[in-house]
């Protein structure tokens, strides 16, 4: 069944859809994300990256006398956390209308929905409470498990729907920019052959072993993992994500200065375009310690042999690997512009031991750069 009803209220439904449709797609191509007063941006190839989830994807899909509302995507997949496997669901794709979003949530703890009440809203909220009900997966409650979003730090009403829905904050990260205006090949850094990747995803997973969160679900997406080699053995590598935003504002001084006067010129056009940001998206970084200088040099060479003159990646800003790149003079001129503001992860655990937790809050969160393309 591609589409189940879960909630109806008087004339509002929300149904569970697994296939989406071109009316989900639309909506999701039309919304502008972020916050006023932050960066805003709507993403250019959603289409595309809602098919490589697959059957890892489903919607929970608002509707008003059979018109779309707003969508909910729950992304399906298992997360390695400091060496521990569990089945998660990634809270991605939310586009609500603002007559359906929370107001203003009171500070204290105690205002969080513990319990769904009569209204549609709290319905909606307990949905994403509860690991069944909003994966569609009957036995998910047996074990324990984890949900969680990534939620900007000015994003209020975000905020508010995650912590009103039971989540707590467990750790934030920031973006980090590579840039060049011309890009060079390395002959040190090659393409990942197929077969080589079984070995790589070992690397990874030893690389992030302190890691939460940690899922190598599109580590190899498209097959474009690319490493540098000395001495014939991998020293860094990284994965390659093409993706284009279409920007809406940066905040602050430098913000208008990368919307309103740099794109004028030629040379720093081929690195931000508002209309048309191309760039690519830095996944699964390894690098072997000791090794971390060679980062930029990597960096460029996928840039050249992909074609662009940007990458983006995020990163747990307590993080050894963040401390290295984004104080790294060499990762370029964007980089030294960025003003970005923190990102954070939220989380609600579900059927863990007491003490179980801890780990989440102590360890640095792995951010899948492929949930922001």
């Amino acid at each position: 069944m591609e589409q189940e009803h879960i909630i109806d209220y008087k004339k509002l439904e929300v149904r569970r859809v697994r296939k989406p449709d071109e009316e989900i797609v639309s909506l999701l191509k039309e919304t502008v994300l972020g916050s006023e007063g932050g960066m805003r941006y709507s993403m250019m190839n959603t289409g595309e990256r809602i098919k490589s989830y697959g059957d890892g994807l489903t919607f929970m899909a608002l509707y008003k006398k059979s018109s779309l509302k707003g969508v909910i995507g729950v992304c399906r997949r298992e997360t390695l956390n400091r060496g521990v496997r569990h089945n998660s669901a990634y809270l991605r794709y939310l586009a609500i209308q603002s007559a359906f979003q929370t107001e203003r949530a009171p500070d204290s703890r105690r205002e969080k929905l513990s319990q769904a009440g009569d209204s549609f809203k709290q319905k909606i909220l307990s949905l994403i409470r509860d690991p069944q009900h909003a994966t569609g997966e009957e036995h998910v409650n047996e074990a324990p498990h984890v949900m969680y979003a990534y939620v900007e730090s000015q994003n209020e009403r975000s905020r508010n729907m995650v912590n009103q829905s039971g989540y707590e904050y467990i750790r934030s990260f920031l973006t980090v920019a590579f840039s060049r205006f011309n890009p060079k090949t390395d002959p040190s850094v090659v393409r990942l052959k197929p077969e080589e990747e079984p070995a790589m995803a070992r690397l990874l997973e030893e690389y992030y072993r302190d890691y939460c969160f940690y899922t190598d679900e599109f580590s190899f997406y498209d097959h474009k993992y690319y490493v540098l080699r000395k001495n014939g053995e991998i020293v860094a590598g990284v994965g390659a994500i093409p993706a284009q935003y279409r920007v809406v504002n940066v905040p602050g001084v430098w913000g208008w200065l990368m919307m309103k006067v740099l794109p004028r010129t030629p040379m720093f056009r081929r690195l931000f375009r508002p209309e048309e940001f191309r760039y690519v998206i830095l996944n699964g970084i390894y690098c072997r310690k000791g090794s971390e200088d060679l980062l930029p040099d990597l960096f460029e060479a996928v840039c050249a042999e992909e074609g662009y003159h940007t990458a983006l990646t995020w990163l747990d800003d307590h993080s050894g690997l963040y401390d290295t790149l984004r104080t790294n003079r060499r990762m370029g001129a964007l980089n030294r512009m960025l003003n970005a503001k923190p990102g954070l992860v939220y989380a609600l655990f579900t059927g863990f031991a007491a003490g179980e937790t801890e780990r989440f809050y102590e360890s640095p969160a792995y951010i899948s750069g492929f949930d922001f393309s």
